[in-house]
């Protein structure tokens, strides 16, 4: 019942949300901040013309990227019936209802909770990853397919209101979508070629069933007769080569145009799935080669109703079509491809060993080896053999590629745009990529790279180093020809998770912030520009927190119209599972990156005083934090004990293992899981642990001095600000009571001692410190809504924290059965759809 309450209260604080903005907006109040109306009022509030917005567009690119993570423990057939209760609720806003109708949707309201509460919240059986991969493209259905063309429109029509002259110029596709799932092979041995290409399949069915849609109620909504209109020449022709032949539409152009344009549709859908369409085309047709073809026979109808008094009916569904063909084309999003560098040197290394018995490439210097790379670069000799023998990883990984070369010629060049080189840290790393992308022809001898090849900084030491890195592969001529080919854009990733893990909250920020700072320069001296893809989780410890605020606070130079950002977890469902709450969400990253980007002159850099006082914090909350997790005796056997990592792998709810390495060492664990453990004992220690010592440190040299400018900090710095501003709301979920059952699991009572008063009092410390610095009296209090919403939920969440901890206690007896098992598995679904943001 505590699980079911978590989930429903979810629904009830969106529907909230949404009821609050509405009534602001009917109000007729300014425009809010997160809005595009209110970024575009203060971008040309600033002094930047319309046109100059457009042109901005046609090179922005903004782009979600969906992840499969083990932190979404819902069910597709919960989501399903949640979405009947949120559509219940909406409708019974409506104040026109009588009191029959109210009455009525009361019961269905009923119904549709009692057909929740007897729908089992857990999985009987592990996901694969197409089972990721159709968890995924449901939110297709419940939000993007509608709202991502949806905010383009909206966007040209706010541009009208400021010059309404170019009625005719389609802002550009800025908005596109993307994905890992299905093409991230990065710990997951599930992920094969074979995987890829029906991943592939599924994204253009996804696309293409959904036109045939728009397309079959477009054909009943064009009614119009030559008896009443006349139409274009080549209107005409393109109904005349329809099959559709019926007398009754003879005079019926544009349907008949259209039941062309729907019959090579769904050939296009056959030819890929080989399935029947409902309801079935009017007669055979040739499929089409690409989506352009698609959007070129729309723009015939779209030109002649403009050009022949029926304007107004090429302005609704017609448009939203063209612009959804724009934004999905055939391929739905770009799937992204992943590895492990290790995997990629391995990899190289065989080959060149196989061709070159001898070489001897794993054993090469650094600069050896970026020098036997560029050579095989520039040469237009294949390092592959047919008639050769290679292993089963490489045999793997080249079919992976060519997948990716096939994908691209049966869905577009956009089903596959990037490939990502996970724990990278030389510029081997990405020349070794380059070189297996080049055996399948997506890189060439002469210089062009067909898509990005984008290296993954995660870790502490290697974001320190990422400047150098990306400096001397830019450095390289046969590289820089690859950056050429790709319009001068270099794509870099930068992990949020693992660089928590390794270093944590502070530090991780911190180390980030200075990386892209550095990289901005590396950037502007090689004239390349630059498009960072943010790692983030859902969680604060994985770099999550308020979209808004970590765009706007990121350094001057480092948005410049071009950002990527991973979806993760629980957060993709409570974000996109409702449409009108998932466009608030994509409308607020659109506006970010547009005042981030075109407001820049307006952010004053930090001064070099603040910079030297966030050194400082960085370095003591360093120390603490690794002192704790790496550096204490048996911190790895408490962590195991005293929180649910073991019975998280039972839960069935992802296709990759939670460690990169069978050992239970703290370094081989996945961030994922380690930070999901820790917000199930209600500690969250990875969001907030080192704060309180490093300000304390910082506090005991410089006394007042130092408080007063940490506090000038929170006042000026978006950073900073945004950075306290997180953790705030992840100390409100902690909660020690609860926090010290958990601890009462480890059976070791020196280990125990020795622990968890030391997390405790650097809880209590952080908090102290937080509140003096930003002048607070408890925490959440300049957040009386979020304050109110945790206040309202822990009630409802601490009875299944207990109930978790009775049940581990049982399981961990051996006196469990599969109903202790499957209680345990309530209670992790419920804490996380309660905590929101757990992974």
């Amino acid at each position: 019942a505590f699980s079911y309450f978590s989930h429903l209260a979810n629904i009830a604080e969106d529907r909230h949300h949404i009821r609050r903005n509405r009534a602001h907006m009917l109000a007729g109040s300014a425009p809010r901040g997160g809005t595009l109306a209110f970024a575009i009022g203060r971008v040309i509030a600033a002094g930047i013309e319309s046109r100059q917005l457009r042109t901005w567009f046609d090179t922005a690119l903004i782009s979600p990227v969906l992840t499969a993570h083990p932190t979404e423990v819902q069910r597709k057939s919960t989501m399903t019936h949640e979405m009947a209760v949120a559509d219940l609720l909406e409708e019974r806003d409506r104040h026109d209802l009588t009191e029959e109708e109210r009455d009525e949707l009361v019961d269905k309201l009923h119904r549709a909770v009692v057909t929740l509460w007897q729908t089992s919240l857990l999985r009987r059986t592990t996901l694969t990853v197409l089972d990721e991969v159709a968890n995924g493209l449901s939110y297709y259905d419940y939000t993007f397919l509608q709202e991502v063309p949806q905010l383009h429109l909206s966007l040209e029509d706010e541009l009208a209101k400021i010059d309404p002259s170019p009625l005719d110029t389609d802002v550009g596709t800025f908005l596109r979508m993307g994905s890992w799932i299905g093409g991230d092979r990065d710990g997951n041995p599930f992920v094969t070629a074979e995987v890829l290409r029906d991943t592939a399949r599924m994204h253009a069915n996804t696309a293409l069933r959904f036109y045939l849609e728009e397309l079959h109620t477009l054909g009943a909504e064009l009614s119009l007769s030559t008896r009443v209109v006349t139409v274009s020449d080549a209107l005409a022709e393109l109904a005349d080569r329809s099959p559709d032949t019926s007398p009754h539409r003879v005079d019926e152009p544009y349907r008949r145009a259209i039941s062309g344009i729907f019959a090579r549709v769904a050939a296009t859908l056959a030819s890929i799935d080989g399935h029947a369409v409902t309801p079935a085309p009017v007669g055979k047709s040739l499929p089409y080669h690409s989506a352009y073809e698609l959007k070129v026979d729309l723009d015939i109808i779209h030109k002649s109703l403009c050009e022949h008094g029926s304007r107004i009916l090429a302005l609704g569904r017609l448009r939203r079509l063209r612009r959804a063909i724009d934004c999905f084309g055939f391929h739905l999003a770009s799937i992204d491809l992943r590895q492990n560098s290790a995997v990629h040197e391995r990899t190289v290394a065989e080959l060149l060993e196989v061709a070159t018995p001898g070489i001897g490439y794993t054993a090469l210097a650094e600069n050896r080896r970026v020098e036997l790379l560029a050579g095989e670069l520039a040469t237009p000799r294949p390092l592959v053999s047919p008639l050769l023998a290679y292993s089963a990883e490489t045999r793997a990984e080249l079919a992976i590629f060519r997948q990716a070369v096939d994908a691209r010629t049966a869905h577009g060049e956009n089903i596959v745009r990037t490939s990502i080189i996970s724990m990278a840290v030389n510029v081997s790393d990405l020349l070794e990529l380059a070189l297996l992308l080049k055996e399948v022809g997506l890189v060439s001898a002469d210089g062009r790279s067909d898509i990005d090849i984008v290296p993954l900084f995660e870790t502490i030491d290697d974001l320190r180093g990422c400047a150098a890195v990306m400096d001397a592969v830019l450095t390289l001529p046969v590289y820089r020809k690859l950056v050429a080919s790709r319009g001068d854009v270099q794509e870099v990733m930068l992990g949020y998770s693992d660089s928590n893990k390794d270093g944590g909250f502070v530090t991780s920020g911190w180390e980030l912030y200075k990386a892209e700072i550095e990289l901005i320069e590396v950037f502007r001296r090689h004239r390349v520009r630059m498009r960072l893809f943010h790692g983030r989780g859902g969680s604060v410890g994985r770099g999550g927190g308020p979209s808004y605020d970590a765009i706007l606070a990121q350094p001057g130079g480092a948005i410049g119209g071009q950002i990527r950002i991973t979806e993760q977890g629980e957060v993709i469902s409570s974000k996109y599972s409702r449409a009108e709450v998932g466009r608030r969400n994509l409308e607020t990253l659109v506006a970010a990156t547009v005042e981030a980007s075109l407001l820049e002159p307006e952010r004053k850099a930090p001064s070099e005083t603040y910079l030297l006082a966030m050194e400082e914090l960085s370095h003591d909350a360093f120390v603490a934090y690794r002192a704790l997790v790496y550096d204490t005796p048996g911190f790895e056997d408490y962590f195991w004990a005293s929180t649910v990592i073991d019975e998280i792998a039972s839960l069935n709810i992802g296709s990759r293992p939670a460690s990169r390495a069978r050992t239970r060492r703290i370094e081989d664990l996945r961030a994922i899981p380690w930070v999901f453990s820790w917000a199930q004992c209600r500690l969250m220690l990875p969001g907030w642990y080192g704060f309180g010592s490093a300000v304390q440190a910082y506090l005991a040299r410089l006394s007042d001095e130092g408080l007063e400018r940490l506090r000038s900090m929170y006042r000026d710095w978006p950073f900073f600000r945004t950075l306290l501003s997180n953790m705030d709301m992840v100390l409100s979920k902690t909660s020690v009571p609860i926090a010290s059952r958990y601890a009462n699991l480890v059976t070791d009572e020196r280990l125990r001692e020795a622990i968890f008063p030391r997390v405790v009092a650097e809880r209590a410390l952080s908090i102290e410190m937080l509140l003096r610095i930003t002048g607070q009296t408890r925490l959440l209090e300049g957040n009386p809504l979020l304050e109110r919403s945790i206040r309202n939920r822990f009630p409802y969440l601490d009875p299944l924290n207990h109930v978790q901890v009775e049940l581990l206690k049982q399981h961990r007896a051996n006196e469990a059965d599969e109903q202790v098992l499957r209680g345990i598995q309530l209670t992790i679904n419920g804490i996380s759809a309660g905590l929101r943001n757990s992974g």
